[in-house]
């Protein structure tokens, strides 16, 4: 009678064991590497303090920027993808390609103000692989080792195109030059060459439009300088099938 009532409390434990070990299991499967889920969850902070004539609200836009830089660096995947990096200027070329088009819900969490210092705390989340790709590609790319056929000319250069889950193209683009109309006059196609131009065709590779798209400012509004990036979704029209984008030389 004992070995029964043993081997029936033996079973019980087996089977909670097992029922304990599962979920354990599911969430090993789910919250894996970086680079074993479709999305992974980044987060950063950064405080800033400021002075006149800085002003509150100028402040709050340089932590929230930082925040999401901070996010992006500490991540596993920007750290595992740059071990090799020892260039400060690639390094933070690299976070700006990222920030530009690579973030998805990206939202602030937290933000305060005290005592004259601000406070930005950010969530968002990436495509692992995607960043990945985009890591090595731009370290390639800054290495002169690049050999993609995205367009350049003498004001600006295509970084990556693709085409997002709406529907829209993201083209992340770089400014060569300052593209400041207001204060600069420039002679010549200038003008046209600071614009992103992109062709659409139907399914039978006939074309359907060609369109044009300033790209002289960053998503905020502010006139882009040399070296700034910037992202710019256009939307596809009915029937588009293939798209390319290229510039005015």
């Amino acid at each position: 009678m004992r070995q029964h009532r043993f081997a029936r409390c033996g079973w019980r434990w087996l089977l909670g064991l097992a029922v304990w070990l599962f979920p354990l299991a599911a969430i090993g499967q789910t919250n894996g590497p970086a680079g074993t889920a479709e999305r992974l969850e980044i987060a950063g902070d950064y405080r800033f303090a400021y002075r006149d004539p800085m002003s509150l609200e100028e402040a709050k836009n340089i932590a929230y920027t930082e925040a999401i830089r901070m996010a992006i660096q500490n991540s596993l995947v920007f750290l595992d993808g740059t071990r090799s990096v020892l260039d400060t200027q690639i390094l933070n070329q690299l976070k700006q390609v990222i920030a530009s088009g690579y973030l998805k819900d990206l939202q602030a969490s937290e933000q305060f103000e005290k005592n004259r210092t601000v406070y930005a705390k950010v969530r968002a989340t990436i495509n692992p692989a995607e960043v990945r790709a985009v890591i090595e590609r731009e370290i390639n790319r800054l290495s002169g080792k690049e050999t993609t056929g995205l367009d350049q000319n003498r004001v600006l250069q295509i970084l990556s195109v693709r085409e997002e889950s709406d529907g829209t193209v993201a083209v992340v683009f770089k400014a060569l030059a300052r593209l400041d109309w207001l204060n600069t006059a420039y002679q010549g196609s200038f003008r046209e060459s600071a614009d992103l131009m992109i062709d659409f065709y139907d399914d039978q590779g006939i074309p359907i439009s060609t369109e044009r798209y300033p790209a002289r400012k960053t998503s905020s509004g502010e006139v882009l300088n040399p070296g700034q990036i910037g992202v710019h979704k256009i939307p596809k029209p009915p029937g588009a099938r293939a798209y390319r984008v290229w510039l005015v030389k």
